[in-house]
C-alpha cells in the first residue's frame, strides 16, 4: 500500500475525506494516564482519577476530516452500527460535510478502514451509486490514519475540562462543542505529514512506525 502512495503529494492526500468512529468514555480514558509530580512527593487526590463502577457508560461518535477543516459528526446510538446504519450516517453526515465546504463527489477520494459495515455489498453499491471514488486501505493500519490523531486531541482536550459530564447527554455536548473547537491549522498540518507517513511505512518495512 506504502508503495502505491509513495508519490502522492500534498496536493494529491488533499483530495482525502478521513473518517473513523471512536470511542469516548464518560470517565477515564481507556489508555494509560499520567500524572506529573515531583520525586518523592507523596501521591495527592488530584493525582488520581476518580473511578465510577462499570465505567460510568460511553458513547461511539464517527466523524471525518478535510484538508478545509472537520466535517460533521454523529453519535451512534446504542454503541452499534450495521451497513444500514453507516450508509444513513454517509448519506447525511458525510453529504452534509460535503455541502459544507463545497465539495462535489468527483473532487474527493473518502477513507474508511476495513470494518466489515465499510466492506459490505450494500456500502459499496451506495458510495458507486454516488460516484465516490473510496481509497482502497491497508488492514490494521491506525498509524495511517490521520484521524487518530484528531481523536486523541478531542480526548485530551475533553479530559481537561474542569467540569466533567454527568450523563450522556452532558458528554455529547461536550464532545461536539471541542470537536468544532479543533483548530484547522493542525489539520492541515496532519495532511502535510501524509508524506512523511508513507516514507515511514517504507523505511520500516510494513512495520510499526512513530505515528
Amino acid at each position: 500500500w506504502a508503495k502505491a502512495h509513495q508519490h502522492w503529494t500534498v496536493d494529491d492526500w488533499k483530495r482525502v475525506i478521513f473518517s473513523d468512529e471512536t470511542k469516548i468514555n464518560l470517565w477515564n480514558s481507556d489508555g494509560i494516564q499520567y500524572c506529573l509530580r515531583k520525586k518523592d512527593t507523596p501521591l495527592q487526590p488530584f493525582h488520581v482519577k476518580q473511578t465510577v463502577k462499570h465505567g460510568g457508560g460511553s458513547m461511539m461518535f464517527w466523524g471525518c476530516m478535510t484538508y478545509k477543516g472537520l466535517g460533521y459528526g454523529c453519535q451512534i446510538y446504542d454503541g452499534n452500527m450495521n451497513a444500514e446504519d453507516y450508509i444513513q450516517i454517509l448519506d447525511k453526515t458525510f453529504k452534509d460535510s460535503l455541502t459544507h465546504y463545497e465539495y462535489r463527489a468527483l473532487d474527493i477520494i473518502f477513507q474508511h478502514d476495513n470494518d466489515p459495515k465499510h466492506r459490505a455489498r450494500a456500502t459499496k453499491a451506495y458510495l458507486e451509486d454516488q460516484g465516490i471514488e473510496v481509497l482502497p486501505w491497508s488492514s490494521q493500519s491506525p498509524d495511517l490514519n490521520p484521524i487518530e490523531h484528531v481523536w486523541n486531541f478531542l480526548k485530551v482536550r475533553i479530559g481537561l475540562r474542569e467540569k466533567h459530564p454527568t450523563s450522556i447527554h452532558d458528554l455529547w455536548d461536550i464532545v461536539v462543542e471541542e470537536w468544532e473547537k479543533i483548530p484547522v491549522d493542525y489539520i492541515q498540518r496532519l495532511y502535510e505529514s501524509m508524506p512523511s507517513h508513507i516514507q515511514a511505512v517504507l523505511k520500516a518495512k510494513g512495520g510499526h512506525t512513530k505515528y
